[in-house]
């Protein structure tokens, strides 16, 4: 399902709670959010559709990917840019790496860990941060 994308500060700025099995209907609205808004948007954290739970999911090129219980375990080359976000209006500078590693949990609740470069790494980051209640 579709879900309304949250821009209040306040509630993007909590922690988010780890993600169980019985969380599955979320990584799906996820899903759904992300690909209604793909115009303008290439990842997104459970947090930004109102369920404050570690859950994102990534446009990956092919199919958007969820990652659930994301957590970044390394991080190599540091960089400044500037990102926008769907939840908020215009553009801030941040501090990001070229490649990190991730342990995470697949849509099948398998672990995993992977590494990531380039931009599919700055957007997990991006949404890893909305999961700590980070605001760029």
């Amino acid at each position: 399902m579709i879900r309304p994308v949250v821009h209040d500060q306040t509630r993007l700025a909590q922690k988010s709670r780890p993600a169980t099995k019985a969380d599955a209907a979320t990584v799906t609205d996820l899903l759904d959010t992300l690909k209604a808004n793909s115009e303008n948007c290439v990842g997104m954290a459970a947090n930004m559709i109102g369920v404050n739970l570690r859950i994102i999911v990534v446009d990956m090129g092919i199919l958007p990917v969820a990652m659930i219980n994301p957590v970044i375990t390394k991080q190599a080359g540091p960089f400044q840019t500037t990102e926008g976000c769907l939840s908020l209006t215009g553009e801030r500078p941040t501090k990001r790496f070229k490649t990190i590693e991730v342990d995470f949990l697949n849509q099948a609740y398998q672990k995993q860990h992977q590494t990531f470069t380039g931009f599919v790494a700055q957007i997990i980051q991006h949404e890893v941060d909305h999961c700590n209640g980070i605001i760029i």
